[in-house]
């Protein structure tokens, strides 16, 4: 082999150019084996796409920033590399020919092989080069590829000689091309069998997909929960919970993304009481996978939002069940999965309460700003404005987009240094008489409440009222393997009656162990104070609810995670004369 390419070098420019020729024809010979998977932290796994304070903690499944993802199938990785080439080919016309070697925009007059290239190029007219104007000649040689460069040349002679122009390539310069078109005729037959059952799956493929724009994401929880202690332990009995979440995930231009998620579930609140038999008012060690559950695995659309790039700003909106989670940093990298399957077991430590105040429809914008270089101590780091109205689809009176229930959060984002991430916080929220303040949009006389006691969510049944929030939270990554976060809030509540004020509190800080034991693992410790008010009229209790978490997540594969884990509530309904309640948790997880 090595003698026949030997005497190509010397007898023929032609084949001489064949010989460096790495990859102009190779997009034909590699579809069908260069496919790769295109993994997707399903809600997994960065910050938000409008934050950039936090993005340099990678945390598993993100909701926002992920992109378009297919479900994991050969036909999938067909069409993803279909796709891309069509896209490549739309970018430039396939009948146009390169005519000078000064068109690649890779290959300098320098270059050891540039005459050869020039000779291909100007005189023989044999190397269309790639869509985007390079030849990428540092590649290594396949014998695949060097037999589609070969097979191309060998058409451009043919060319030459059918139009009288033959004399250009010598009767030995032909034999040799033929012994070495017979040398690579396995592979050239491989090539076209290639190309011909990619032919035969893309027409499959197109008359059956789902969509040309929308991928799906799905989501499908099983736990096997209990709680023990005292008279909560025995008025509750051992229960098999689901949600599911099915995403349909649309993109118009490559850079948006519009989200419309259905959800069911049947998942429960365990029932708390306290030492004389009553049920306490509290929501208490509620789980993630509470959120967004209908109860008896009823089909709802309980997701639908849309994320756009404006210049260098990043928009969002939410038709409804929007959330200040969704397009603003938490700060809480491998306990935030915004309330899915692979993250704290509470909707505690996934991230702060003031982020569960309010929700619905409505827009955030996030400017980034600051460019981190000259020996900046702060990198690129961001403002994040955001409005939710809980009944914006209500034209009743005192309802709507405007006039009912809303919040309004701002917040700064700083990353300082590569492993440290802080933010500030503000939420201004509107309530109208009734409801609660961490409802996550429960909207006007809402029992909803998804975090805290009853002294630090119920407002005034009689009154609106009107809310100042204040946070900071931060996340510290000192190594590959170790993750610190943690959070504080103070919360201002002025009722439009007698007597309707009062302040609430809440803090946690977790640490979190990846890759504990194998890829993909998590070790998470939390502990904190759930939302609490004191010295309240009507309510009794003034003590600290302190809640302490500790799960493992268990990778079993790439799309299923096991996680057992564990929840200590101290004084429940913020009285320490109740006894401590756990919560045993035992959670599978699906993605897919």
């Amino acid at each position: 082999m090595s003698h026949i390419l030997w005497k190509t070098l010397v007898l023929s420019p032609v084949v001489l150019g064949v010989t460096v020729l790495v990859c102009a024809r190779a997009t034909a010979a590699e579809v069908a084996s260069s496919s790769k998977d295109i993994k997707a932290k399903v809600t997994q796994t960065e910050a938000p796409i409008a934050s950039t304070a936090s993005i340099f903690i990678q945390t598993e499944q993100p909701k926002v920033n992920q992109q378009l993802v297919a479900q994991k199938t050969d036909d999938n990785k067909v069409l993803e590399e279909v796709n891309r080439y069509s896209s490549e080919g739309k970018n430039q016309n396939s009948l146009s020919q390169v005519t000078s070697v000064s068109q690649f925009s890779d290959v300098q007059p320098t270059d050891w092989a540039f005459q050869a290239l020039q000779s291909l190029v100007e005189r023989y007219g044999c190397i269309a080069g790639y869509p985007n104007s390079t030849y990428r000649g540092n590649r290594a040689l396949t014998r695949y590829e060097f037999a589609a460069g070969l097979n191309a040349c060998l058409d451009r002679v043919n060319e030459l000689i059918a139009t009288a122009t033959g004399d250009l390539v010598s009767k030995q310069d032909l034999a040799t091309l033929q012994r070495l078109q017979e040398e690579f005729s396995a592979e050239l037959t491989t090539l076209r069998g290639r190309v011909d059952t990619v032919e035969a799956r893309t027409a499959e493929l197109e008359a059956n997909q789902f969509s040309t724009t929308t991928k799906l994401v799905g989501e499908a929880i099983f736990a096997v929960n209990d709680i023990f202690g005292g008279n909560t332990g025995d008025a509750n009995n051992t229960v098999f919970q689901d949600r599911v979440r099915l995403d349909l995930q649309t993109s118009f231009t490559g850079k948006d993304i519009l989200h419309t998620r259905l959800a069911a579930g049947n998942a429960l609140a365990f029932n708390q009481v306290d030492n004389a038999g009553l049920p306490i008012d509290t929501a208490e060690g509620t789980q993630t996978l509470q959120i967004g559950s209908t109860g008896n695995n009823g089909v709802i659309i309980d997701w639908l939002a849309y994320y756009v790039p404006i210049g260098p700003v990043q928009a969002y909106f939410a038709g409804t069940g929007g959330i200040h989670s969704d397009y603003v940093a938490t700060n809480n990298p491998y306990f935030e999965d915004y309330d899915g399957g692979n993250g704290a077991l509470s909707t505690f430590a996934t991230e702060s309460a003031i982020y569960r105040i309010g929700g619905g429809a409505g827009a955030a914008l996030t400017l980034p700003f600051g460019s981190g270089s000259g020996g900046s101590f702060f990198k690129p780091s961001s403002l994040t404005i955001g409005y939710l109205a809980s009944n914006a689809n209500n034209p009743g009176p005192n309802l709507g987009l405007l006039e009912g229930n809303y919040a309004a959060l701002g917040q700064l984002n700083f990353s300082v240094g590569d492993r440290l991430a802080i933010a500030a916080t503000y939420v201004h929220g509107y309530h109208g008489a009734g409801g609660n303040l961490f409802d996550l949009g429960g909207g006007l006389g809402s029992i909803s409440r998804v975090v805290g006691t009853a002294q630090a969510n119920t407002l005034s049944a009689l009154n609106a009222s009107s809310s100042n929030s204040y946070g900071v939270s931060a996340a510290f990554r000192p190594s590959d393997k170790l993750s610190i976060s943690g959070f504080i809030s103070y919360h201002d509540v002025t009722g439009f009656g007698a007597n309707d004020d009062y302040e609430a509190w809440s803090y946690g800080l977790g640490v979190a162990l990846p890759d504990f034991g194998k890829k993909g693992n998590v070790l998470g410790i939390f502990a904190g104070a759930e939302p609490y008010a004191f010295n309240r009229p009507g309510f009794a209790g003034n003590d600290i609810p302190y809640h302490f978490e500790g799960f493992y997540k268990y990778r079993v594969s790439d799309n299923v995670s096991i996680t057992p884990g564990v929840i200590w509530l101290t004084s429940p309904g913020q009285n320490s004369a109740n006894d401590d309640a756990f919560i045993g948790t035992l959670r599978t997880t699906f993605t897919f």
